[in-house]
C-alpha cells in the first residue's frame, strides 16, 4: 500500500471540492422597467439539480435545474422574476 503526501492529499481533495462546488444564486423580483427589486429567494445548483429556499425560509423547492426556480417565486402582475448567478468572490 502506498502512502500519500498528507499536503498532496489536502490540495488533491481542495481541487476536488472547488470542481464540484456548488453555483449560487438568487431569485430577485424587479418592480416595474428597473424601478426596484428585491431579492425573493437563495439557491444553489449542484451537478445533478438544484435546491431553492425563499428569504423567509417558508418554502424550499428541490429542482431539476436553477432556471426552474422561477416557476415558483411570483409577484405580482408588474414583477418579473429573474435568476441572478452569485459572482465567486476575488481575493486580491
Amino acid at each position: 500500500m502506498s502512502t500519500v503526501d498528507e499536503a498532496d492529499f489536502a490540495k488533491d481533495v481542495a481541487e476536488m471540492v472547488a470542481d464540484h462546488a456548488p453555483r449560487l444564486f438568487a431569485i430577485v423580483l424587479e418592480y416595474g422597467t428597473q424601478v426596484d427589486a428585491r431579492i425573493a429567494a437563495w439557491g444553489m445548483e449542484l451537478d445533478e439539480g438544484a435546491y431553492m429556499t425563499t428569504v423567509d425560509g417558508r418554502r424550499q423547492y428541490a429542482l431539476a435545474d436553477a432556471e426552474g426556480a422561477l416557476r415558483y417565486i411570483r409577484g405580482n402582475p408588474d414583477t418579473t422574476p429573474r435568476l441572478v448567478w452569485v459572482e465567486a468572490p476575488t481575493h486580491g
